[in-house]
């Protein structure tokens, strides 16, 4: 079973930065980060494919421009930059991993969950 820790999450000012990061303990494939919002459904926020690059990184329409998705294969970890950060950004954000090597914007594209980690945004 694939293990996923997430890590970097804190307590930011509005339009500072975090980078939050995602170490699986086996090979990876296509990796996402989805959050959570109090009350809220959980929400795609960035996906990226096997390759790293190209069009098989998606970033949510709330995020594009600011959060920034990168990979590093050798070490199996994932990778969110926040920069210009919001109070709605506040959520606890989830790292998520699928056994194909193609991003996904769906939930149910991924059997992998990390436990997540809280980013909470001041005003």
């Amino acid at each position: 079973q694939l293990q996923l820790v997430e890590s970097g999450g804190g307590l930011v000012q509005a339009g500072g930065s975090l980078r939050l990061s995602c170490a699986a303990s086996g090979r990876t494939y296509a990796m996402g980060w989805f959050r959570q919002a109090p009350g809220k459904e959980r929400e795609f926020v960035a996906a990226i494919n096997l390759s790293g690059k190209g069009i098989g990184i998606y970033d949510s329409d709330s995020v594009k421009g600011r959060f920034t998705i990168s990979r590093d294969t050798a070490k199996n970890t994932v990778y969110l930059q926040m920069n210009s950060l919001k109070f709605e950004d506040t959520a606890v954000y989830y790292c998520a991993a699928r056994d194909r090597g193609f991003a996904s914007r769906e939930k149910g594209d991924y059997p992998y969950w990390g436990q997540g980690t809280q980013v909470t945004v001041s005003s």
